[in-house]
């Protein structure tokens, strides 16, 4: 089933980069952006990663907390946190259950190579757990200053 701006968020449940598990109820009552992105330490990831960094303050601002899935593990994402002075929770769907639940999980092209992985996407979830905006065709270094404008709009 496709997900759909008004659908109530799937919920789930994670480990973050230091183990701690998170679930989606945990943040009720919160704006969050539940960001997708393909690997820990790639060029696009990480330009995404820092631009979401970078604009930390602004996103504080407009009381919207940060959530970044991918399908690598707690190691890895503790790596990536620290290298690049992370401040937000990066969740590892090892299993790949909650990407699969949220359609990021998909038949990729790259120099012409067919393969299974995640897309970066993201969702923009409201207070009541319902999804506010979804972004499908997200530019890793424009994304964060997006998200941000439609925030500072609702």
């Amino acid at each position: 089933m496709k997900l759909t701006v008004g659908m109530k968020a799937p919920e789930f449940s994670l480990p973050d980069q230091n183990g701690k598990q998170h679930s989606l109820a945990d943040y009720r009552g919160k704006w969050i952006l539940l960001y997708f992105y393909p690997k820990d330490d790639t060029t696009g990831c990480t330009k995404e990663a820092c631009a979401i960094r970078d604009n930390f303050s602004g996103f504080k601002d407009v009381k919207t907390d940060v959530l970044g899935v991918s399908v690598d593990s707690t190691a890895s994402h503790k790596k990536f946190e620290t290298k690049y002075q992370l401040p937000f929770t990066l969740l590892a769907d090892e299993k790949k259950e909650v990407v699969k639940m949220y359609g990021t999980w998909g038949k990729k092209k790259f120099m012409g190579r067919e393969y299974m992985g995640t897309k970066r996407q993201s969702f923009l979830i409201d207070p009541k757990g319902n999804i506010a905006k979804i972004y499908e065709e997200v530019k890793p270094a424009e994304h964060a200053e997006e998200v941000l404008g439609d925030r500072r709009k609702k």
